[in-house]
């Protein structure tokens, strides 16, 4: 059994692998050089692990690219593999999200997208199908970009049944119980700091979304200012940011084995966006949210990057592994749920996504 880390970036794909159970890691690349990654997945539900990328050529634009060979060669589509139907007068701006579905349904993987949108593929990600119920939801021309523009960054398929989660900035976060036919926001008691009172139904900056591992009903959320936890899928959010630094912060991750159990890394914000006093630090729930604990052993001092959405992951071995890219190209695991980390890379282009596989 090996381990497998997909670390996209601002001007590349590397492959870290670790034959070792996470004690050491050997660095591969970089592939897609000179190519924005800003999406990864690792489907492992084939007979050979395929790597999927979310790539931004530049002058061609983007679209999705695949690997069956760990990244010896690369495939995508002529045509591209999203591309808008004519009628919604829309072009692809970026991949946000990758995310194979279950191993229920072992050729379906969704992409979220920018424009704000969210698309299915049938065939392992060779090609994609716009979910017309989303983009067609009469929210849809409220929702407006954040920071760093209008996308679905978030997508969760229910483990057994019908039910799909997206978060994107903005809009906040939309259920679907049908696979996609139909979406209603769930957005209430999660706080909207530059909207006027009263909280609006829809229009929060959520910036990341988990599910927990023991019920998927519960979900966490990492918000612009606030992090959240729900117990109903949505129907109603608390605050669970008590024990914080600072409540704002992009990613956040759980366990996908231990309930209770998430990770999330804490910025000072809004302007500044860095790690509390130049500390960057991990902070843990095991308690879903009642109390934090902060874990820092390997992680800088003195640093003053910032940690984005989807370059935080969890890996599925035993125990979790726990994996942080940083803006300032820097790759950092643990093998023990955040209790200590050592570096994976450093010098790398600006970290966008980190995502972790074991392989057989």
């Amino acid at each position: 059994m090996a381990d497998l880390l997909a670390i996209g970036t601002r001007k590349g794909l590397w492959l870290a692998r670790s034959d070792d159970d996470r004690r050491s890691w050997t660095l591969d690349g970089p592939h897609l050089l000179a190519q924005e990654v800003a999406a990864v997945a690792v489907d492992v539900r084939g007979s050979a692990p395929r790597l999927l990328a979310g790539v931004q050529y530049g002058h061609w634009g983007p679209t999705v690219t695949w690997s069956d060979d760990l990244g010896a060669s690369w495939s995508e589509t002529d045509e591209g593999a999203i591309r808008f139907p004519a009628d919604t007068g829309a072009a692809l701006a970026r991949v946000w999200q990758l995310r194979p579905d279950t191993a229920a349904r072992p050729g379906v993987v969704w992409a979220g997208c920018e424009p704000h949108s969210l698309w299915r593929s049938e065939d392992g990600g060779r090609s994609f199908t716009l979910v017309r119920g989303l983009w067609d939801h009469p929210h849809r021309p409220d929702w407006a970009p954040g920071f760093g523009g209008g996308a679905v960054h978030t997508v969760l398929p229910h483990p057994t049944g019908e039910r799909l989660v997206v978060a994107m900035s903005t809009g906040g976060v939309y259920v679907s119980e049908d696979g996609g036919g139909s979406w209603q926001p769930r957005n209430k008691g999660i706080g909207a700091v530059f909207l006027p009172e009263p909280a609006p139904e829809y229009g929060q900056c959520v910036h990341k979304v988990a599910v927990d591992a023991g019920d998927p009903d519960r979900l966490y959320a990492q918000n612009h200012f606030g992090v959240y936890r729900t117990d109903d899928a949505g129907g109603v959010w608390t605050s669970i940011a008590e024990g914080l630094p600072a409540d704002f912060g992009f990613p956040v991750v759980a366990s996908p084995t231990t309930p209770g159990t998430a990770w999330v890394v804490p910025l000072v914000a809004d302007a500044q966006r860095v790690p509390p006093d130049g500390r960057l630090r991990v902070h843990r729930t095991r308690d879903a949210g009642a109390t934090w604990t902060e874990l820092g052993a390997g992680l800088p001092d003195a640093t003053w990057t910032a940690v984005l959405r989807d370059a935080v992951c969890v890996d599925e071995a035993d125990p979790t592994g726990v994996h942080v890219g940083t803006r300032d190209g820097c790759v950092y695991s643990s093998r023990d749920e955040g209790e200590t980390f050592t570096l994976v890379a450093d010098h790398l282009p600006d970290v966008l996504c980190v995502r972790a596989a074991r392989l057989p």
